[in-house]
């Protein structure tokens, strides 16, 4: 631990004492059940509070009233079972000498009406927000009392719950839909003039205090600019800034800049990979500098070295780091051991986000025991025996096999054809908005070599290569080939997603890319295509092109692509593909009925998933004493696999990620880990 580390000084905000400088930021994990924070919610926050973080402010955007349905697993503060569920989760943080706080909010239109009860949604005006399309009811005074009397009630039950303290959410929920003069077509008293403007805060902040008292910590989280024409300005976010303090009835400001109503926006406010670190740091702490008040903040401050500039040059009060702590919730652990350089790295993938805004819940590229604390470990335990382990294949699969089973006190050889590890994120990685994928290779290499793995590259491993190692067990994690052969006629014609990345083919003047896949591997081969200067056209089976492509990593693809010569085509299947002269033609069909249209182009590119390579797999199987087997109820049970078939077989064989079926890098780094845990 470096000596009188800023990061790790206690910070004192009004009567409570931080122990640190490092904070989780509101986030909503979506792991909710019945829209309370139940075992699962409690445990994912008991491991990061466990390492020693300061503060955690729980729960992205906690609903005050029936009319603000849950978006995305928001728990229900407007039902009194939530203060059992609370509590518990407060008395585990003071337990471990953590503080804890939750955000409130109303949602306004940022929701949907069909859902719950299905009550309108209600907003400032009857603009729809584009992210959820819902067209609001404008809203009526007697809203507001029900509202304001819900937000007062919601706080009284979290200080009941025994919280610390709560956050107002303000930007882009009701309370900044009010604000900005954006979304506020309101009349009077709650529209027009900035002073109207501020009335519902103003009014909140009296009910709520009349309810908690004048000790029982209230913040706010808003946007000091929201980077808009029409609306909240760095003028009048500052004139925000100073009401909030001047109000007396603040005790700490959250800032953010820009606006959520918006995939695009939104990447702008939470950076993905490719974006700029930290690039509201010094804004929030113009904030800071103006007010005096005490100021959190977080917008991809993914290292510690980002974060302790924040805290040594007075920018910030406290530091959020809530994505870095899923990709691992032992950082202040290993800030105070000296073990810096074995903090896994946050990616800035974004994979937890986007699948929260798709309805699913909060996981981590490469930390698969993120949300699943109950049945997977951030630390893994010893064997009560060695064995020896052969893994074939050194992608994100077979490098986190590497780690668990290392980790577990086993003897590791890794078999790798490539002269590199790395696999398909190596790929991926000739991205230069992508290269950080790199850092989920580079840790588990290094993870791998402190732990004593052997690594044989440049090595095509055969069946007998592998059995002259006499292991116990063997992982085939080979991967996969790209899988053109698809076409009624002319596959022979077609080039793949890969060979256009890696640059083994170049673009020619007139593409067509065929993407029905709907993945990185699509867009990224389109990126090229379009930097070329070819005339590029995407065409999907889907009703929506890049499928699997969530909204916040959509956008840096669409910023690139749009510029460009690029169409995109939605609902057409290619069929068939042949010579006329020196082009193509391209034959396209529909799902949707005999419909049929021809392209003339120069080149066809084809992105159809993977086929495994697995041809050293199935040479294995007839020796192995499982015969490849996997009991999925143990499996998910969390139980060693046991014996086997083939009472000849002298070891066990499994195979892992792609080299099973196309999926995805999480699905590959959660086959290892789940499997190699109860090794």
């Amino acid at each position: 631990m470096r000596a009188n580390d800023p990061l790790l000084e206690p910070y004192q905000l009004k009567h409570l004492t931080l122990k640190n400088r490092i904070m989780t930021t509101a986030h909503e994990p979506a792991y909710t059940e019945d829209g309370m924070p139940k075992q699962r919610y409690r445990a994912y926050h008991e491991e990061r509070v466990k390492a020693g973080i300061a503060m955690i402010m729980t729960a992205g955007s906690a609903i005050v009233s029936q009319d603000s349905p849950p978006a995305f697993g928001n728990i229900l503060a407007y039902q009194d079972e939530v203060v059992g569920w609370m509590k518990q989760i407060a008395d585990m943080c003071h337990d471990h000498d953590a503080a804890i706080m939750i955000q409130l909010t109303h949602l306004g239109r940022r929701t949907a009406w069909s859902t719950d009860d299905w009550l309108p949604v209600v907003s400032a005006s009857h603009q729809r927000e584009i992210a959820h399309k819902a067209f609001p009811k404008r809203i009526e005074g007697w809203d507001i009392e029900r509202i304001i009397r819900d937000y007062a009630d919601a706080a009284e039950r979290m200080q009941q719950a025994g919280l610390d303290g709560i956050e107002l959410e303000a930007y882009g929920h009701l309370i900044d839909q009010i604000w900005s003069p954006l979304t506020n077509t309101l009349d009077a008293p709650y529209g027009g003039s900035f002073d109207n403007r501020m009335k519902f805060i103003a009014d909140l902040l009296d009910a709520i205090r009349a309810r908690v008292g004048k000790e029982f910590i209230v913040g706010v989280r808003y946007s000091a600019d929201e980077l808009s024409a029409q609306g909240i300005s760095v003028e009048e976010g500052l004139q925000i800034s100073h009401w909030l303090k001047d109000s007396g009835q603040v005790d700490f400001l959250n800032v953010i800049r820009g606006r959520v109503d918006s995939d695009a926006a939104l990447a702008d406010v939470i950076p993905v990979m490719g974006m700029p670190n930290a690039p509201h740091l010094d804004f929030a702490g113009s904030i800071r500098a103006e007010t005096g008040m005490p100021t959190f903040h977080a917008a991809r401050i993914a290292d510690v070295a980002t974060a302790r500039h924040a805290i040594s040059a007075g920018k910030l009060d406290m530091v959020g780091m809530t994505r870095a702590h899923m990709a691992d919730p032992h950082i202040v652990e290993k800030i105070r051991a000296g073990r810096e350089d074995d903090i896994r790295p946050c990616v800035g993938a974004t994979y937890c986000l986007d699948r929260i805004y798709q309805g699913g819940e909060a996981l981590c590229i490469h930390n698969a025991a993120t949300g699943r604390e109950l049945s997977m470990p951030h630390r893994i335990s010893n064997a009560d025996k060695s064995v020896k382990v052969v893994i074939v294949g050194a992608g994100p699969a077979g490098l986190e096999a590497a780690r668990v089973a290392a980790e577990r006190g086993h003897e590791v050889v890794v078999f790798e054809a490539l002269p590199q590890p790395g696999g398909q994120i190596r790929l991926t990685a000739l991205n230069p908005r992508r290269r950080d994928m790199m850092a989920i290779i580079d840790w588990r290499m290094a993870q791998c070599d402190a732990l004593g793995v052997s690594f044989h590259f440049n090595s095509l491993a055969d069946a007998d290569d592998i059995k002259a190692e006499n292991p116990q067990v063997v992982i085939i994690a080979t991967g996969g080939l790209p899988h053109t052969e698809i076409l009624d006629n002319g596959n022979d014609l077609v080039v793949s997603t890969w060979d256009i990345i890696s640059r083994d083919v170049k673009p020619a003047n007139r593409v067509l890319l065929f993407d029905d896949a709907g993945d990185h591997s699509g867009l990224q081969a389109a990126e090229v295509i379009a930097e070329s200067g070819a005339e590029l056209e995407i065409v999907t089976p889907d009703r929506s092109f890049a499928s699997e492509i969530m909204g916040l990593n959509l956008v840096p693809y669409l910023r690139a692509l749009q510029p460009k010569q690029v169409i995109f085509t939605v609902t057409y299947r290619l069929l068939e593909l042949k010579r006329e002269g020196n082009a193509l033609e391209a034959l396209l069909g529909s799902d949707y009925g005999d419909f049929r249209q021809t392209r003339s182009i120069d080149q066809v590119v084809v992105n159809h998933g993977l086929i495994p390579l697995d041809d050293v797999y199935f040479e294995l199987k007839p020796d192995s004493s499982n015969l490849g087997e996997v009991d999925y109820t143990d499996l998910t049970r969390g139980i060693a696999q046991r014996g086997g078939k083939n009472p000849n077989g002298t070891f066990q064989l499994f195979r892992i990620g792609d080299a099973v079926s196309t999926r995805n890098t999480h699905a590959a780094i959660y086959d290892a880990l789940r499997l190699l845990k109860d090794l």
